[in-house]
């Protein structure tokens, strides 16, 4: 079993600044890519960004320049600074973990609760 949670989820004035961070644990045997994804009341759930073993990332071009997705692979963690909050981030941000688990073959996508992230003054 795996389990995925986030934290840091917090109100922020607009322009401010947050982390989040997820982490993974169980019987991983390797994690191939980690994310983050972010739903609005509303709207559908988008990718916000993604980093994979190799450290490629990718984000959204709403976050390009702002935001920062980081991981620790020591500690199965991931990290997402966010930089010049506007009221448009306001959304539920949740994780996610694409890995290998040790005696399985193959790859499994898990996912956390979600944490609330509100941008206002």
């Amino acid at each position: 079993q795996v389990q995925v949670v986030e934290s840091g989820g917090a109100l922020v004035q607009p322009g401010g600044s947050l982390r989040l961070s997820c982490a993974a644990s169980g019987s991983i045997a390797n994690i191939r890519a980690m994310g983050w994804h972010r739903q609005a009341p509303g709207k559908q759930r988008e990718l916000v960004a993604r980093i994979t073993t190799a450290t490629y990332t990718n984000y959204a071009d709403s976050v390009k320049g702002r935001f920062t997705i980081s991981r620790d692979n020591a500690k199965n963690t991931v990290y997402l600074q966010m930089n010049s909050l506007k009221p448009e981030d306001t959304a539920v941000y949740y994780c996610n973990a694409v890995v290998e688990i040790y005696g399985l073959g193959g790859r499994y996508e898990y996912w956390g609760q979600g944490t609330q992230v509100t941008v206002s003054s």
